[in-house]
């Protein structure tokens, strides 16, 4: 390993936002200028930050427009993921199976990805981060779990099909194996590459011959990603579809949902939450009802693990394929990829 890229292991992850704020500004500035409505040109961003997958998102505002989020993307991989979550949002809003569900999704108003201030302009949709109101309303975690796993489940019904999934095990499972090993260091040889060998035999085998619901997955649906209205709770909206596709693991996004409010919830990494899965051989009694009352399936304890890994491995993988700076973080690599594989290979199963 060279000497810039072990100082760039240890640069933290988080984007340095009083750093970058100048450069932010101005470039904010210069991409509502180019905008083509003089409307849009007396507009001043507002509330603008730096994403982990290498965004700039501001807001803007008006008198006499709607509220609008643009998106610029800041990296090849970011362009690429904006490109995606454009065509999956445009998919979504065309499919008249989701009726009235459509009103949760974000509206693309404007999509320039080439040249040199490449953009995305989304209607802003009304409502609050569930995770920023939790910081405060920590006491309405369930609520809000519940409102969000019967909001999604209803896209899941509405969009899919019970399917005996063996022929797409493979495609869910080895582009993401692959793509860990080739982007994070620590799984490329020795006991990283070993785990991961481990942990495709047992996701595999586990999911080979099962009938599951295979809908459009929304693929990152967290807390930050869905929004709510502050009295009350309710789902008012659904954003970042980037890792979005048609015929997922539909069981996938309820995992990752209530995987991600037990990170956040208790302050842990995802990492370390998804490695007490596997250590203990099971959810928590409490996950595991929301996960029954949200889809209506049976407990499944040997199931669960195997999903509860698969949700593992699409969130890392997706995060990996967003940012190169994950791969390169080795506190991220320590907390979210080391302590699963370790449990992996203590716990593997002939």
């Amino acid at each position: 390993m060279t000497f810039t890229e072990q100082i760039r292991g240890l640069i933290p992850l988080r984007p340095a936002g009083l750093l970058t704020l100048p450069a932010d500004a101005l470039a904010a500035h210069k991409l509502a200028y180019s905008l083509s409505t003089d409307d849009v040109r007396r507009r001043t961003p507002r509330r603008m930050r730096r994403t982990f997958s290498d965004l700039l998102v501001f807001n803007l505002d008006g008198d006499s427009t709607q509220p609008a989020v643009v998106k610029h993307p800041r990296s090849a991989r970011a362009t690429a993921s904006l490109a995606h979550e454009c065509d999956a949002v445009r998919r979504l809003a065309g499919d008249e199976r989701l009726g009235p569900w459509r009103r949760l999704l974000p509206v693309v108003e404007r999509r320039r990805l080439e040249g040199p201030l490449p953009l995305v302009v989304e209607s802003r949709l009304p409502g609050v981060e569930a995770d920023v109101l939790l910081q405060h309303s920590p006491q309405m975690a369930r609520r809000v779990t519940v409102s969000a796993l019967r909001a999604i489940h209803e896209l899941h019904l509405a969009t899919g099909r019970t399917e005996e999934v063996t022929a797409r095990v493979a495609d869910w499972v080895d582009p993401r194996l692959d793509l860990l090993a080739e982007e994070v260091r620590w799984c490329s040889r020795g006991m990283g590459a070993e785990a991961l060998t481990v942990l495709r035999e047992q996701v595999v085998r586990e999911l080979i011959g099962r009938s599951l619901l295979v809908a459009w997955t929304h693929g990152d649906f967290h807390p930050g990603n869905v929004l709510l209205t502050e009295e009350q709770g309710a789902l008012c909206g659904v954003i970042d579809w980037a890792g979005a596709i048609p015929d997922g693991p539909s069981l996938l996004d309820c995992h990752t949902f209530v995987l991600t409010m037990r990170h956040q919830l208790g302050r842990r990494q995802f990492g370390q939450v998804v490695a007490d899965v596997v250590r203990t051989a099971s959810l928590l009694p409490e996950d595991r009802r929301l996960l029954a009352e949200a889809t209506a399936l049976a407990p499944d304890s040997r199931g669960e693990i195997a999903f509860t890994l698969l949700t593992w491995l699409w969130h890392v993988a997706g995060n990996v394929e967003k940012s190169a700076r994950y791969g390169r973080s080795h506190r991220w690599v320590a907390d979210n990829i080391v302590p699963v594989l370790s449990e992996v290979m203590a716990h593997q199963t002939p």
